[in-house]
């Protein structure tokens, strides 16, 4: 039998045949095939060559999917607005920012315990942020004399506004003088200023 023959799964068989002769006086048996070949169904068993060609089935790792849910942070902006009532330069926190949520959903496949692939499905938004307002002051800040109630400003000279006086800067009275009388604005002394 040949090699081929196992490959394929089918074998030839032929008749042996005995044939006695005689020759010399002396009978002689001899074993031949005859070339008519006999057609078998052969269950044939691989030899050893064979069955190391054919490669041992492992065993496969078992897959599994997953739907997993994560929740993430959603961060809050911060939002600046100019406020004309507060000092320049000054900043004050009208609104307290809060951060917001959203959940997310993933289908997770793990083969034979570790994640072999991770997929986004679904997303929302539980909970919006908020943004967090500052108020920037825009208002000039005014220079008064500290000699005075009510903003007499700091100049070389401050006069009664609709007075003679030539400035450079005026204040509409009435004002109290609470200190020095350094801009000769209380003409009759009675501690009120600009008041006619």
């Amino acid at each position: 039998m040949n090699a081929d023959a196992l490959e394929t799964g089918s074998v030839e068989m032929r008749r042996a045949v005995t044939v006695a002769l005689v020759v010399g006086g002396l009978l002689v048996t001899t074993g031949c095939e005859s070339e008519t070949p006999v057609p078998q169904a052969v269950s044939a068993t691989p030899s050893t060559s064979a069955a190391s060609k054919t490669a041992t089935p492992t065993a496969t790792p078992s897959s599994e999917v997953r739907t997993v849910t994560e929740r993430q942070r959603i961060p809050y902006r911060t939002r600046k607005v100019s406020d004309a009532g507060l000092a320049k330069g000054t900043t004050k926190v009208r609104r307290q920012g809060r951060a917001g949520i959203k959940t997310l959903t993933y289908r997770v496949t793990l083969t034979g315990g570790v994640q072999t692939g991770k997929e986004l499905i679904r997303q929302a938004v539980a909970r919006r942020p908020v943004d967090r307002i500052i108020a920037v002051g825009t208002k000039a800040a005014r220079r008064c004399d500290p000699n005075y109630s009510g903003c007499v400003p700091i100049a070389d000279d401050v006069d009664c506004a609709g007075g003679s006086g030539n400035g450079p800067a005026y204040v509409t009275g009435p004002v109290r003088v609470i200190g020095s009388d350094v801009y000769d604005l209380d003409r009759d002394g009675d501690g009120v200023a600009c008041d006619t």
